[in-house]
């Protein structure tokens, strides 16, 4: 066993079978041979001054340990106006989830709440690995939004009494009735086939998407499921082009189709994240989009009114699934089956089916 000894002569064991223990405030004080109080002084500059000679000696002290203050103390012993909320997003760089984690973050603001975000990647082990993470810190509440780790997730905040908001979509079940705050993604489907049909004529209508275990691994199958389900409602033994959610596959389905099959009048493209990539495939197919082949989408971004052609889209109403949201993790009540309805959706006319666009384009600056 061996030992070493600190500026102060105190033997310090540091053999193998000791367990290293982070060192306190107190530990800063002997080493320094001044008192706690005089510590205190120092890391929080104040509430009363000290000599520049004291003050060296101290963060000298501190420096040699390796101290840090134990922030979750020190902010249990003071009045403090945030809190904190935990966030759990599948993709910050798919526009449905970026407005929504933008929104979120916003109401939670609103409520003196800071919002910690983890970026999942529908992974069911990093979902647990954040969500213990969080209630660890202490958050006053989780959002879990599009969940594939649903029975996990619920387990570990109901033993930390941290009330969850599920978003979106889930996959898995929770042990207790709990309401899923999202849009009608039937509906949704429906009414993206049903423009196609009765505005435009469309009648041979292909749907861009995966909704099985086979097809998708990491993606939100749910959600194109219940919008297939509302597709097929209106169009009875619609093609499907199978894709794993991913742009990739879906320009490679596509475009797989366009070449094999003969071509669809219109399509209707499962996700947001696949919408950019199916039009691509189209054109690069030597066709024009909406001249020869009209495409309805989902969730479209505020950067897509900026394309060459902007997407028609069914538009989740988010401003009020993240005040829902909010409200459902800070002000708890006795379930209400009744107010757990899926939320109504819109149409966002753009170029992409052969409607005049409902934005405005950008208008061009004079040079002159």
């Amino acid at each position: 066993m061996s030992e070493t000894r600190t500026n102060s002569g105190a033997a310090r064991d540091t053999g193998a079978n000791v367990t290293t223990k982070r060192p306190t405030l107190a530990d800063v004080a002997t080493l320094a041979g001044v008192s706690t109080a005089a510590v205190s002084y120092v890391l929080n500059d104040g509430p009363r001054p000290v000599s520049d000679a004291l003050r060296a000696k101290v963060l000298a002290a501190a420096d040699e340990l390796r101290y840090r203050p134990d922030r979750n103390a020190r902010a249990l012993r003071r009045p403090r106006k945030w809190r904190q909320l935990g966030l759990l997003v599948p993709d910050l760089t798919l526009p449905l989830y970026a407005a929504l984690a933008g929104r979120l973050e916003i109401e939670a603001r609103a409520r003196d709440h800071l919002t910690m975000i983890g970026n999942t990647g529908y992974d069911p082990d990093l979902e647990l690995e954040f969500t213990a993470a969080f209630t660890d810190v202490g958050i006053d509440g989780l959002i879990v939004v599009g969940a594939v780790n649903t029975p996990e997730i619920g387990k570990v905040c109901r033993r930390a009494r941290v009330p969850v908001a599920w978003v979106h979509n889930r996959r898995g079940t929770v042990d207790t009735p709990t309401p899923l705050v999202r849009a009608d993604h039937v509906a949704a489907g429906s009414l993206a086939t049903t423009h196609l049909t009765e505005v435009h004529g469309c009648r041979d209508i292909a749907f861009v998407g995966g909704f099985t275990a086979t097809d998708v691994e990491y993606g939100d199958r749910e959600t194109v499921a219940e919008r297939y389900e509302g597709f097929a409602s209106i169009v009875d033994g619609g093609t499907v082009i199978r894709t794993d959610l991913t742009p990739e596959g879906a320009y490679r389905a596509v475009g797989a189709h366009l070449r094999a099959v003969h071509r669809p009048q219109a399509l209707v493209v499962g996700t947001n994240g696949q919408a950019a990539a199916a039009m691509r495939a189209v054109t690069d197919a030597g066709l024009r989009v909406p001249g020869d082949l009209r495409i309805v989408g989902f969730d479209g971004g505020v950067a897509q009114q900026f394309g060459q052609i902007t997407l028609t889209s069914v538009m989740q109403p988010i401003d009020v699934i993240a005040a829902r949201a909010i409200g459902d993790v800070l002000d708890p009540a006795e379930p209400d089956p009744a107010t757990w309805a899926p939320m109504p959706v819109t149409l966002h006319r753009g170029e992409s089916c052969g409607c005049p666009s409902d934005t405005d384009p950008p208008r061009r600056l004079s040079t002159r």
